[in-house]
């Protein structure tokens, strides 16, 4: 799992290093779009967990010939309904995009990215629902090589299609959203070709809208609230961004470094956030609900140390990530605050996402729904507004570890009391 986070977490990391090459309003103009494409890459997290759900419970109970029929159902739902999405929300983007504080010289920027990435948006929906297809039959490495690869070709065409190459022109950043979509076209055929002639997961069937739907219904029960939950932290982030951009352009691309920096240190909670449901929901089926503790708590417990060794080598390696990321001094000083304040409450953040993990697994999607509202809704946002108002940037920051802390008890007696119910 790991492994195949860190692939798509280079996506993220190559396309703003050689964006960041092209001067500092396109990198703002990329950390503008970072809600926009990762409430779409939430939508795929929230479809892929409720297809791992019911179709591990059908492969487990040995109905191959059903989990199959579903599989093919959701795959082409799912493509369907991202597609529509896309192009609705493609006319959108010029009002967006103020509203969250872009000026006319970074809505060029952006605009040029987001029009060719929205070609690739139903490739990352669909890629995600059939990754997770594949793991839901155990099959983790797969999935992990496949993204590995297309990673690999996303690095390689970056430069060529960003800064061009003999016959190839210079397209900016314009070609780092077009080298996304080639490599996600690419991973979208390996993986259905799997499913397909490997493990038998999709099949050639008479359309029946009846069963559709009814499939479609099944994996939205559970899917429908994750996805709902996942989107609720872009939709923050773009008022979190709006709040960065009264501190200037070099602010927010500074906090879009730092988003991405992020995701990829807590790459290994992010890895145990997806691999601790399908423990918890086999044990809880088999009545372990001993087994579901010990496995929570454990759990948080590692991510709280962890986290706590990767705070401690952000802070020894701040000053060498913000000059390898910053391009003038006007975002190496936001960068720089960012790397040794935000990242102290991310053992907490862990702790959250994996108190979450576990209540879907428990059949409880709308209190982990709850988890992600209570964090951005009542604690987050009002007390960066708050922070950011009378401190600025810096009290700003630390408000994100203030409100981390509060959320992860909360939602750590949530699950507490869960399991407890369980186990009666």
């Amino acid at each position: 799992m790991m492994v195949g986070i860190v692939s798509l977490m280079l996506f993220n990391l190559a396309d703003i290093y050689f964006v960041s090459q092209l001067g500092t309003e396109p990198m703002a103009a990329l950390a503008f779009t970072f809600p926009v494409t990762f409430s779409v890459i939430s939508l795929a997290i929230g479809f892929g967990i409720g297809t791992s759900a019911i179709l591990a419970k059908l492969i487990g109970a040995g109905r191959q010939s059903e989990a199959a029929l579903l599989a093919t159902d959701n795959l082409m739902m799912t493509l369907i309904l991202v597609l529509v999405v896309s192009i609705i929300a493609h006319w959108f983007m010029p009002p967006l995009f103020r509203l969250m504080g872009a000026s006319e010289a970074l809505q060029v920027y952006i605009l040029e990215y987001m029009e060719v990435w929205w070609f690739g948006a139903v490739f990352v929906v669909a890629n995600m629902v059939a990754n997770s297809s594949l793991r839901s039959r155990g099959d983790t490495k797969t999935p992990a090589m496949i993204m590995a690869a297309s990673s690999a070709l996303n690095v390689m065409l970056d430069p060529l299609l960003i800064f061009g190459w003999g016959p190839v022109p210079a397209m900016g950043i314009r070609g780092a959203a077009l080298a996304s979509v080639i490599s996600w076209v690419c991973v979208f055929f390996c993986v259905t070709h799997i499913l397909y002639h490997r493990y038998q997961l999709l099949v050639f069937v008479r359309l029946n809208v009846a069963r559709v739907l009814r499939h479609w219904l099944q994996v939205m029960k559970i899917g429908l609230p994750a996805a709902l939950s996942n989107m609720l932290t872009p939709l923050a982030g773009g008022i979190l961004t709006a709040l960065v951009a009264q501190h200037g352009a070099e602010a927010v691309a500074a906090f879009g470094v730092g988003n991405r920096l992020e995701s990829l240190s807590l790459l290994a909670c992010l890895a145990l956030s997806m691999t601790l449901p399908p423990f918890v929901s086999q044990n809880y089926g088999a009545g372990q609900i001993s087994r579901v503790e010990a496995a929570y708590k454990g759990a948080v417990k590692f991510a709280l140390v962890w986290q706590f060794c990767v705070f401690l080598l952000l802070l020894l390696l701040s000053g060498w990530l913000a000059g390898l990321f910053a391009d003038s001094e006007a975002v190496r000083q936001p960068l720089l605050l960012w790397l040794t304040i935000v990242p102290l409450g991310f053992g907490m953040q862990a702790v959250i996402f994996l108190s979450a993990s576990t209540l879907n697994a428990l059949h409880q999607p709308i209190r982990a729904m709850r988890i992600s509202i209570l964090r951005l809704f009542v604690f987050f946002i009002p007390m960066a507004w708050v922070a950011n108002y009378f401190g600025g940037l810096q009290a700003m920051f630390i408000s994100f570890v203030v409100a981390n802390t509060l959320t992860s008890v909360i939602a750590f007696l949530w699950v507490k009391k869960a399991i407890a119910k369980k186990a009666i």
